[in-house]
C-alpha cells in the first residue's frame, strides 16, 4: 500500500491537476522527493533554493501536524500526507 500525498489546490497545477499522488519513502522528505521526481515543477512550490521547506508550507501526516521537523517525520505504507499552504497577509 503506497503513501498518498494530498496536494493543496494551489499546487495541483504543478502536478498535472492531480489532487493526490502515490509515492514511496521512509520519511516525509523522501516522499516529497519522490513527488518532485514525478512532477519537477513541484520543487519550487515546496522548497527554498537551499532545500528547506518553504515557510508557508505545512505538512500533516495522518491528520497530525509534522511540525517542527517535517522532513524527518517517519512514514510507512498506507500513510496519508497533506501538503497545506499557510495563507499570510495583512
Amino acid at each position: 500500500m503506497p503513501i498518498r500525498i494530498h496536494l493543496h489546490p494551489t499546487h495541483r497545477a504543478h502536478a498535472g491537476g492531480l489532487e493526490s499522488v502515490d509515492v514511496a519513502g521512509d520519511d516525509v522528505g523522501a516522499c516529497l522527493e519522490d513527488l518532485v521526481g514525478r512532477h519537477p515543477d513541484m520543487r519550487d512550490a515546496l522548497f527554498e533554493a537551499d532545500g528547506a521547506l518553504r515557510r508557508n508550507i505545512e505538512i500533516w501526516v495522518n491528520a497530525r501536524t509534522a511540525y517542527p521537523e517535517e522532513l524527518e517525520k517517519p512514514t510507512r505504507d498506507g500513510d496519508e500526507i497533506h501538503v497545506t499552504v499557510i495563507l499570510t497577509g495583512g
